[in-house]
């Protein structure tokens, strides 16, 4: 038995996003020590399948902590030291901004899953590039931006823009948020139109900061689609990030569907709207991943997230077509050593399934 499953009952007594924030105060505290050296031995802290190339970076392992556990980049160093290959920080936006109202998290224990309407809750672009300046983590280290929330769609470019061109210097790669539920509007963003002409201006302005900047390369820009699209959808978003040179997908966000839950009704009910993530998401965007990878060819670099919480969860992700892999909610149910037993369980299905590297398993049954 591990010593955060004798900790987890006292921290599910609390309001979860208490529970969260006394979590990653812990880390920074230095409190969290014993789990820190517990979580990760030195061969997977740093290259369990050798180096790791996805979109122009090393990766020294396929796990990632999503965006949405450390929104304000504020405790990077400490959760790259659990063993993740990478961080992605956010989602932020250029405005300063509190969310919606509280409680606006919900645990889902029977489904091992979390119910938020968050509302990209940050201190904004500018301050949190400023906060990674400071203190960067040891990894690839990726920014999620969003719309504010005082911003109409129709001028959300110049807002992306904005945040964009705060956090450039500071981020390996920058993940475009199009799909949270939790923005009035923000997914509209998904459409043709609009999805082009979004990623074309951050794209002539990733342009311009290469060359202003004397670097060899441009940024790579990500995409984060939602599980809620029909296959049609995920067709069109695909072709639009091909065309603009997107450089990968992030499939998925949080699913705005309740339906076959563990979890009664009615206390389904009281929780209200928000993004459901977790074990009930995992097929949803398996399901997404796949029919990314196949409309792209194997040609757009996919980072998997939604209900993995152990080796076998990451594996059907690569085995549908994702390269790289992220969780959140899983680190939340299983505790800080869930990096470190996931790459140790890939490691050994890797070997179980006769694959000579992780690179060959990926789309393996797409």
């Amino acid at each position: 038995m591990s010593l955060y499953s004798l900790i987890r009952p006292i921290l599910f007594r609390l309001p979860p996003e208490s529970a969260h924030e006394f979590a990653l105060k812990s880390l920074g505290l230095g409190l969290a020590g014993s789990f820190v050296r517990d979580a990760v031995s030195r061969r997977y802290q740093t290259e369990p399948f050798g180096k790791l190339n996805r979109f122009g970076l090393e990766f020294r392992n396929p796990i990632g902590l999503a965006a949405g556990f450390d929104k304000n980049g504020s405790y990077t160093r400490e959760l790259a030291a659990l063993g993740f290959g990478f961080i992605e920080v956010g989602t932020v936006t250029n405005e300063p901004q509190p969310g919606n109202p509280k409680p606006r998290i919900f645990r889902l224990a029977e489904d091992r899953a979390l119910i938020n309407r968050l509302g990209f809750n940050n201190v904004g672009a500018a301050h949190v590039a400023e906060t990674l300046r400071r203190a960067r983590p040891d990894c690839v280290l990726g920014v999620n931006i969003g719309k504010s929330r005082s911003v109409p769609v129709e001028a959300a470019i110049p807002d992306y823009l904005a945040s964009f061109d705060a956090v450039y210097d500071v981020a390996d790669y920058i993940a475009i948020n199009v799909s949270s539920p939790n923005t009035p509007g923000l997914r509209e963003l998904q459409r043709h139109k609009l999805l082009e002409e979004l990623l074309s201006a951050l794209q002539e302005r990733n342009d311009e900061l290469r060359l202003r900047n004397s670097l060899p390369r441009t940024k790579p820009l990500l995409l984060k689609i939602a599980p809620d699209l029909s296959e049609a959808e995920v067709d069109d978003i695909v072709s639009v990030a091909l065309r603009t040179n997107v450089a990968g997908i992030i499939a998925t966000n949080t699913t705005i569907a309740q339906d076959g839950l563990r979890t009664s009704p009615e206390k389904v009910k009281q929780c209200g709207e928000g993004g459901l993530s977790g074990a009930p998401l995992g097929a949803k965007s398996n399901r997404v991943i796949s029919l990314a990878y196949r409309t792209s060819g194997g040609k757009l670099p996919i980072i998997g997230v939604g209900g993995v919480f152990n080796a076998q969860d990451a594996w059907e992700k690569i085995c549908a077509g994702a390269s790289l892999v992220q969780l959140y909610t899983g680190f939340i149910y299983v505790g800080p050593t869930v990096a470190k037993r996931i790459n140790e369980g890939l490691a050994g299905i890797l070997e179980r399934e006769g694959f000579q590297s992780l690179d060959d398993a990926i789309g393996c049954r797409s």
